[in-house]
């Protein structure tokens, strides 16, 4: 009788599934505790100062790394508490998981949105310096963004 792969190949399915099945609810996880820090004293007070200034700046801009100058005190909080931001680790996103590394995306999205003339591809080509991105990583966001629609 000959091999057949069938059951053997159902079986890989299965457990496949299983797996993206768990990556999702780490996922899920992660989007019901997304930013609670932010609401939490050191940074709920600076967040309510800087965010409407925040939202008016251009991303990237000098004004808007002079607001985040103002916002130290929350930031180191935030990052120390949030593990999707490359602050949070001492090799930056060279520290990521790969569930960091998807919310850190996702994250950056929605801050695009808060911004009068944000965009996801203007934060994605900012950020490859600033966080020493590899072009491949790049091409991986950018890919996404246009997949997503965006």
């Amino acid at each position: 009788m000959s091999y057949d792969s069938k059951v053997d190949t159902l079986l890989h399915i299965k457990r496949v599934a299983e797996l993206m099945t768990e990556a999702a609810s780490e996922l899920i996880r992660r989007a019901n505790v997304h930013d609670n820090s932010k609401l939490q004293s050191p940074e709920k007070e600076l967040f309510d100062e800087f965010t409407p200034k925040l939202k008016e700046s251009t991303y990237g801009s000098d004004e808007y790394k002079g607001f985040l100058k103002g916002l130290k005190v929350a930031l180191d909080h935030h990052y120390a508490h949030n593990s999707h931001h490359p602050e949070h680790y001492e090799n930056g996103i060279n520290g990521f998981n790969l569930f960091d590394l998807v919310e850190m995306f996702f994250d950056w999205k929605a801050a695009s949105e808060r911004h009068a003339d944000g965009s996801i591809y203007k934060s994605i080509e900012i950020n490859k310096d600033r966080f020493r991105m590899s072009d491949q990583f790049v091409d991986i966001f950018t890919n996404t963004a246009k997949h997503l629609g965006w």
